[in-house]
C-alpha cells in the first residue's frame, strides 16, 4: 500500500511540475490540429498522450480554458492538410469518430510534451516519506524492486441529457442558426434556416450523431455542439468562401477562394483559374443581349470541353441548367436573362472534390446576384455567342464527323445523308440544337431529322418538281470543311445523266468536285429548286471513279420517302426563277451542319 501512494504522490507532483514549467509558444494563426480525445484529469491526458505519440507521433496536450486538457496531432500548416489527416486516420480506425479540425485559438499551456520528447514518470532514486500524508509508512527495503503503479483514472464526468437539454435552451438566435447551418452543411438539414428546433432539425442532429459515433438523442450536448461547429468552421476556412464582386462583370457570387484565384475577363466570360493545383475552376458569364442570346449560350456551351455529355439540362423562358461529369471532369453552368443582360456561372471541378462541391455550389446559388452592366467587348475576344473553333479562351469539344443537311418546312425539319447520323450517341443540327432520326431509308442513303425543340428556319427547301435536265447547271451547297467554317460552300457542276451507273433510276450523275462534308447538302437546279440530295459516290467495287464524279438522289424519290414518312415538303411553282445572287442567300440560310458525337 505504501508503494502505491508513494507512486501515485510522486507522479501527481511531476504533473504538476510539467504543467508549470510547459507554457506553449504563441500557435501560428494559420495552423490547424487534428484533436483526437479531451480529458478532465493532467495525469490521465499525460498517460494517453504517450500512448498515443507511440501509435501516432506529433501529439501534444494542451490546457483548455475549462481546464480540461485536449490531446492533438499536428500542427498542419493548412485547414486541407489537417482534415487530410483527419479523413485517413479516421477511415482506418485510429482515432475516434468524433475527432476534429481544431484552430488551437483556445489552447493554453501545453503539458505535453514539455522538452521535445514526450513526458515520462520519474523514477525514484530514494523515496522519502510524505511528510503531509499521516497515512505514510516507512520507506521500503531499497533492495526490493520497486513496481511502478498506474493510477486507475477517474470516469470522466458525461454530460446527461437534461443538462444538455439546458444548455440548448440557453443558446441565442444567432448560436441556434448557426447550428442549423453546419448541419445543412454536413448535409443532414435541408430545411429553412429558422433558429427553430423542430422535427426537421431533431432528425438532422440524429443523423449527425449516428454519422460521428455519438448516442443518437436528437440534443447536442456541449462537446458536441463545440465539434460541429468546429468542424463546419473548419471546411469552411479549407474551401475559402468568400463573397467576390466584380464590378466589371456585374456580378457578385461566393466563391471557394483558397481554390481558385482570378485570371482575366475575355467577353463573356471572368476567368478563375484553379489555384495551388485544386483541379477547381469558376466562369462569371456576364454578357448584354436578348433571349435569343440566352439559348444561343444554352446550346454552344454544350460543344465546350468543360460541359461533359453526360448531365442533366434544362432550358427554361429566362434561364437554363447544364451540368456535366465524365470519369475526369464535373460542371455546374446556370445562366439567366434579365433586363437585356445575360448573366451565370460555370463551377468546374475534378471528382475528388464532389463532397466539397457539393457544399460549394448551394452556397454560390444562394449568394448570386446580378449587378449593373455587363463585360465590355474590350474585355478580351468579343463574342456573340457564335459556333468557332474556340469561345473566349476555352476549348469547344469536337464531333467524331459532321455532313451536311437542309432545312425542308418550317419547323426545322432536316433532310441529311443517313451516313451522317449512323452510329451516333447525340446528333446536332449546326452543333447547337440536339435532333433524333424520325425515319431513314439505308438503301436511298438518306435520312430525316427532327429537332428536339422545334426551330423557325430562315429558309426551306423548294423542291422542283420536274426532272433536271441533262447538261443544266448545278449548284451544291454544303459544309465541303466540316465544322471548320460556320457558313457552308457553294460548289458548281452540271447534270451529265439522270440514272446510275448501272441504269438506276432516281440518280442523277454530276459532275462537281465535292467533298465528304458536302454530302447530304441540298443540289439546286438552274431556276432554284432542289433537284436532289448529294449522295457521292456509289461503291464501284474496287473501281475508282474520277474524282469530280458524284451522285445525288433525285427530287422524285426524296418526296415520296417523306410522303411514306409523313412528312410534308414544300415544290417550286414552274413560273418561279430564283436569281444567282439570291440563290446564294437562300442556300446558305436552309444548309445545315448535321454533327455525329459519341
Amino acid at each position: 500500500m505504501k508503494k502505491t501512494l508513494r507512486r501515485a504522490g510522486g507522479l501527481a507532483a511531476s504533473v504538476s511540475f510539467f504543467a508549470m514549467i510547459s507554457i506553449s509558444p504563441a500557435l501560428a494563426q494559420d495552423q490547424r490540429w487534428v484533436q483526437v480525445e479531451a480529458h478532465r484529469e493532467l495525469d490521465m491526458a499525460l498517460e494517453r498522450a504517450q500512448l498515443l505519440e507511440q501509435r501516432l507521433g506529433s501529439v501534444s496536450g494542451f490546457r483548455l480554458p475549462s481546464d480540461w486538457y485536449a490531446l492533438s496531432i499536428g500542427p498542419y500548416e493548412s485547414e486541407t492538410d489537417a482534415f487530410t489527416v483527419r479523413r485517413q486516420l479516421r477511415s482506418e480506425g485510429a482515432i475516434p469518430a468524433d475527432a476534429f479540425v481544431s484552430n488551437g485559438l483556445d489552447y493554453l499551456e501545453q503539458v505535453f510534451p514539455t522538452d521535445g520528447a514526450a513526458p515520462t514518470p520519474p523514477v525514484e532514486q530514494s523515496p522519502e516519506p510524505l511528510a503531509e500524508s499521516p497515512a505514510a509508512e516507512a520507506a521500503p527495503d531499497e533492495s526490493e524492486p520497486l513496481a511502478l503503479v498506474t493510477p486507475e483514472p477517474e470516469p470522466e464526468p458525461v454530460e446527461t441529457l437534461r443538462e444538455s437539454q439546458a444548455a440548448e435552451r440557453a443558446l441565442d438566435r444567432d448560436e441556434r442558426a448557426e447550428i442549423q447551418t453546419a448541419l445543412q452543411w454536413f448535409g443532414h438539414y435541408t430545411m429553412a434556416i429558422d433558429a427553430s428546433f423542430g422535427p426537421g432539425t431533431r432528425r438532422a442532429i440524429n443523423a449527425w450523431q449516428a454519422e460521428n459515433g455519438h448516442e443518437e438523442t436528437g440534443v447536442l450536448s456541449t462537446q458536441q455542439r463545440a465539434e460541429l461547429i468546429d468542424s463546419y468552421k473548419g471546411e469552411l476556412a479549407a474551401l475559402g468562401m468568400q463573397n467576390m464582386r466584380d464590378d466589371v462583370a456585374g456580378i457578385s457570387i461566393d466563391l471557394p477562394m483558397a481554390m481558385v484565384e482570378f485570371d482575366r475577363h475575355e467577353t463573356p466570360f471572368a476567368h478563375y483559374r484553379e489555384k495551388d493545383d485544386s483541379g477547381v475552376q469558376v466562369l462569371l458569364i456576364s454578357q448584354p443581349g436578348t433571349q435569343a442570346t440566352l439559348f444561343g449560350m444554352y446550346e454552344i456551351m454544350q460543344t465546350l470541353e468543360i460541359v461533359p455529355l453526360e448531365g442533366d439540362r434544362e432550358r427554361r423562358q429566362n434561364s437554363f441548367l447544364l451540368t456535366g461529369q465524365n470519369d475526369t471532369l464535373r460542371s455546374h453552368t446556370y445562366a439567366q436573362f434579365r433586363n437585356g443582360e445575360v448573366k451565370g456561372y460555370t463551377l468546374i471541378w475534378t471528382p475528388e472534390r464532389d463532397e466539397q462541391m457539393a457544399r460549394v455550389l448551394p452556397m454560390m446559388e444562394a449568394s448570386f446576384a446580378a449587378l449593373p452592366g455587363t463585360l465590355p467587348e474590350s474585355a478580351g475576344q468579343a463574342s456573340t455567342v457564335q459556333r468557332s473553333a474556340l469561345l473566349a479562351g476555352l476549348s469547344v469539344r469536337r464531333p467524331d464527323f459532321s455532313r451536311s443537311g437542309f432545312y425542308i418546312d418550317a419547323t426545322g425539319t432536316v433532310l441529311t445523308s443517313a451516313e451522317a447520323v449512323a452510329q451516333c450517341g447525340r446528333i446536332t443540327i449546326d452543333e447547337a440544337y440536339n435532333a433524333r432520326v424520325h425515319a431513314r431509308d439505308e438503301e436511298l442513303g438518306i435520312a430525316i431529322l427532327k429537332p428536339e425543340t422545334p426551330l423557325v428556319p430562315m429558309a426551306f427547301a423548294q423542291f422542283e418538281d420536274r426532272d433536271a435536265t441533262l447538261g443544266s447547271e448545278v449548284t451544291i451547297a454544303g459544309f465541303s470543311y466540316e465544322d471548320v467554317m460556320a457558313r457552308p460552300v457553294l460548289t458548281f457542276g452540271r447534270v451529265e445523266d439522270l440514272r446510275g451507273l448501272n441504269g438506276e433510276d432516281g440518280r442523277v450523275r454530276l459532275t462537281a468536285q465535292t467533298r465528304q462534308g458536302d454530302l447530304g447538302g441540298p443540289v439546286f437546279g438552274a431556276n432554284g429548286g432542289v433537284i436532289g440530295l448529294l449522295a457521292g459516290q456509289p461503291d464501284s467495287e474496287g473501281r475508282v471513279l474520277p474524282d469530280d464524279v458524284t451522285f445525288a438522289v433525285s427530287s422524285g424519290l426524296i418526296r415520296a420517302f417523306l410522303d411514306s414518312s409523313n412528312v410534308s415538303s414544300g415544290t417550286l411553282r414552274e413560273d418561279v426563277t430564283v436569281p444567282p445572287e439570291t440563290l446564294t442567300r437562300i442556300a446558305g440560310d436552309l444548309t445545315v451542319l448535321v454533327s455525329c458525337w459519341n
